[in-house]
């Protein structure tokens, strides 16, 4: 398998990371999901690891890590730009939700995404 192709699974996977952070995934996340991987080059892979990640309900902190660790291996890579644009959109996606409900998910979507991009900056500045 290709690395970028396995770059695409790791995405998949921290896409699922984010839309799990609050221990459910909202219609609206999967709605973001949707689009996002519609016409990328690489969707079929991000789908693929985001569906397979909903189906084995694997420990979030356990897969941020394994992403974390990959992308640490992988080096700094301009796609980062795509998948943190992604994770902003998943994790503001909850407009369904009460406004009690809808602040806790955006606290902790926002704590996590900060935490993946300053993992990030200190990724690509290797």
């Amino acid at each position: 398998m290709k690395e970028t192709e396995l770059l695409f699974e790791a995405f998949g996977e921290m896409i699922y990371v984010v839309a799990m952070s609050d221990g459910v995934i909202q219609k609206e996340e999967l709605a973001v999901v949707e689009e996002k991987m519609q016409g990328h080059p690489w969707g079929k892979s991000l789908k693929w690891s985001f569906n397979y990640e909903m189906k084995k309900s694997n420990s979030i902190e356990d897969l941020y890590k394994k992403v974390v660790f990959f992308c640490r291996d992988h080096g700094p890579d301009p796609e980062y730009d795509f998948l943190l644009d992604v994770l902003r959109d998943v994790a503001n996606a909850s407009s369904g939700i009460d406004e009690k409900e809808g602040e806790k998910i955006a606290k902790l979507s926002n704590e996590l995404l900060d935490k993946f991009t300053n993992d990030l900056d200190i990724i690509n500045a290797l």
